[in-house]
């Protein structure tokens, strides 16, 4: 099958789920199931999602601890079967038909093992030998920044370049398809964006890039398209600008000397759907933006006062994110 085959989308992934398995109730320390005991139910980490991701597109999955990201991505890299649904990578089963993903793929977890005593270069040279197609070994190398730390063993490389190095063995096959599960952590600020601008060439060069990441903002710099999960279920996607747009934004200020939140415009004019008071500061949340402001700028100006603490800003993918958690969560809280 060639690239041609599978269309539009390079991973496709459909009504899939990931359950690990309970132990029986009652089993004692020789391993044995007491006579009529039940099994405690399975854990379900992924529990029914759908998404898709196309040809030269960079798409993120997010979401806190436990949401379930690090196992969908092992399914798509083909290391677990599905419990139920179905995966598709370049157009394959990436489990049962791993011989035809596996040399198209590039995967970064979120840990690597290396032998501690080989050089960074003698780690490269040795995944080389075990991969298809590999770029020359110093080529990944510096790729990824390590050029001048070739000859350092890998028990004397930092953390981060650890990652780096990670990163490189991922590189080495010319991948179609890159999974990069937490690729910047330990990374320090610089080293970080380094990593963004070499992902981003590779993105533009028509690579496929499935990246998780506790990183917000690596999301908005890189993500064409996101998806956010939790505990277990994708509570919403779409580009960054999309999902933030469901979000209010928001106008504080702290109320002038003599004046009342009564004294403001009626709210509901000024497209105001919300509002909240802490002592003298009013945070006013809207979904049209530049019509509150304008509204309580003007007023501001035709009552001659100035608003000290004044901060006006759109929502951030950040609120959007921790809105998102805490909405699920008050619902699961009531059942719903």
């Amino acid at each position: 099958m060639d690239i041609g085959d599978f269309g539009d989308f390079v991973i496709e992934v459909t009504g899939l789920r990931r359950s690990y398995g309970g132990t029986p109730r009652g089993r004692g320390r020789a391993g044995k199931a007491a006579r009529g005991t039940k099994s405690r139910p399975d854990y379900e980490a992924v529990r029914g999602i759908d998404f898709s991701v196309r040809r030269g597109e960079l798409f993120a999955l997010l979401g806190t601890n436990g949401a379930g990201k690090t196992s969908t991505v092992e399914l798509l890299e083909g290391l677990a079967a599905p419990s139920g649904g179905q995966v598709r990578v370049l157009g394959h089963d990436p489990y049962t038909e791993r011989s035809a993903v596996r040399p198209r793929t590039g995967v970064m977890l979120q840990e690597g093992g290396f032998p501690s005593e080989l050089t960074a270069l003698e780690t490269v040279q040795m995944w080389a030998g075990c991969t298809s197609g590999a770029r020359p070994a110093r080529e990944a190398l510096s790729m990824v920044g390590l050029d001048r730390r070739a000859d350092i063993r890998v028990k004397q490389l930092s953390g981060g370049e650890r990652r780096r190095l990670d990163l490189a063995l991922a590189l080495l096959g010319r991948p179609e398809v890159l999974f990069l599960d937490e690729p910047t952590t330990g990374l320090d600020t610089e080293a970080r964006r380094e990593t963004w601008e070499l992902v981003r060439e590779l993105r533009d060069g028509g690579t496929t890039v499935l990246l998780t990441t506790h990183y917000l903002e690596e999301a908005e710099e890189l993500a064409d398209r996101l998806a956010i999960m939790h505990k277990g279920r994708i509570a919403t996607t779409g580009t960054v600008a999309d999902v933030v747009a469901a979000r209010p934004s928001q106008i504080s200020f702290e109320l002038p000397d003599g004046f009342h939140l009564g004294d403001l415009p009626p709210l509901a004019e000024l497209g105001v759907g919300g509002h909240e008071m802490s002592g003298r500061t009013v945070r006013l949340r809207t979904g049209e933006l530049q019509r509150a402001a304008t509204g309580v700028l003007v007023w501001a100006r035709d009552k001659g006062v100035e608003l000290r603490g004044l901060d006006i800003r759109s929502a951030s993918l950040e609120e959007a994110f921790l809105g998102i958690a805490k909405g699920l969560d008050d619902l699961e809280e009531k059942g719903l």
